[in-house]
């Protein structure tokens, strides 16, 4: 069974950074994308990042790119995500998650395994 948890959540003021990561157990690691996504209290889940499997070509959402960055240790199974120059308005659930395809995806229903989601909250 394909397991997914996140961890390295937590409160930071803005400005600050922090590195989720997820790891990720019961699947080949390398045999499909990954990504990110979060979920604030408005209603929608939105795409953060996602990776592709082996040629490891990446992916932002507008409001993250060049703030953020998505890597994976394929040697440990695992998928990280940097954030740096973090705002209030990137308080929220950050959940990873695992698709059912190799290529970029920023749709939520290209991915059918999720993590379990860490909470940011970004406030001085």
């Amino acid at each position: 069974q394909v397991r997914l948890v996140e961890s390295g959540g937590g409160l930071v003021q803005p400005g600050g950074s922090l590195t989720l990561s997820c790891a990720v157990s019961g699947r080949t690691f390398n045999s499909h994308a990954m990504g990110w996504f979060r979920q604030a209290p408005a209603p929608a889940r939105e795409f953060v990042a996602a990776i592709t499997s082996i040629v490891s070509w990446t992916h932002y959402a507008d409001s993250v790119k060049g703030r953020w960055t998505i890597s994976k240790d394929d040697t440990e199974n695992k998928m990280y995500l940097h954030m740096s120059s973090l705002q209030p308005e990137d308080t929220a659930i950050y959940y990873c998650a695992a698709s059912t395809m190799r290529r970029l995806t920023i749709s939520e229903t290209d991915y059918d395994v999720w993590g379990q989601g860490t909470q940011i909250t970004v406030s001085s």
